[in-house]
């Protein structure tokens, strides 16, 4: 990952903060793979605000968690410690370059993250060689489009939001690339999360001028990329949307 991309993600406070990465039934869902699989060591990636890793912790003895930043880390301890969670473990860490032992964990995981990846490949490559032969791969991410158009327009609006985001994938994509790093998936689901606009756009501390500009752009676009995503305006104001997540249980072949 480059130091200018670096320098974009912004996702410690912002994580904390979403009651949407603290709890909901796509977490649920990846707990219930996690349990099924009974591993004894668990890497959380890009951990952000540290949910994951502490929802995982409460049946797993060791879990690490990894994150890009040392703030990001500060932040996911400061509140795993708060609930007086001991098993965790916390490391600043390069997707790209984990500093893991080869098959050293029986599940990773990665939570609503890998949209911020420069490129995706690197990283699946790295949690194939630190998983365990037969472990598992949990993954969350927003689900990309296969439709031009209603690609670019979701695009467009999630960079404005936060420059840090590169790009969401479609299934048929997630699918190639973790084949590609020797990852087969086994079981996957798509979920739609409701976002409240003001909570949305707030989370990232966007400036009013730059909120303004966001909301004009998504009001000019055409009517089948608003409908695509559920925009819902009342009186000249978006009041939300709906976007869909993607999760996937990839096995390590």
């Amino acid at each position: 990952m480059t130091d200018e991309h670096k320098a974009k993600v912004q996702t410690a406070e912002a994580d904390v903060r979403s009651g949407g990465h603290a709890q909901g039934e796509d977490l649920a869902r990846l707990l219930r793979w996690g349990q099924s699989r009974g591993a004894a060591r668990v890497l959380d990636i890009a951990t952000g605000g540290g949910h994951t890793a502490l929802a995982f912790s409460g049946f797993t003895p060791t879990v690490v968690a990894t994150d890009l930043s040392l703030p990001t880390v500060g932040a996911a301890r400061k509140l795993i410690a708060g609930q007086g969670v001991a098993g965790v473990h916390f490391a600043a860490a390069d997707v790209d370059a984990l500093p893991f032992r080869a098959e050293s964990f029986g599940v990773v995981t990665c939570r609503i993250a890998a949209h911020h990846f420069p490129e995706l490949l690197p990283a699946l490559r790295q949690v194939a060689r630190v998983l365990r032969r037969g472990g598992s791969f949990l993954v969350q991410d927003i689900l990309g489009q296969d439709d031009p158009e209603l690609s670019a327009f979701i695009l467009e609006v999630e960079k404005r939001r936060d420059p840090s985001h590169v790009r969401s994938l479609p299934q048929r994509e997630w699918v190639a690339f973790l084949k590609a790093a020797g990852l087969t998936v086994i079981d996957e689901g798509i979920l739609s999360k409701v976002r409240k606009w003001d909570e949305w756009t707030e989370r990232m501390r966007m400036s009013a001028e730059a909120t303004a500009d966001l909301e004009r752009h998504v009001l000019e676009a055409p009517a089948r990329c608003r409908d695509a995503f559920g925009f819902k305006v009342e009186h000249g104001r978006i009041e939300s949307f709906t976007d869909r997540m993607i999760l996937l249980r990839a096995d390590k072949d």
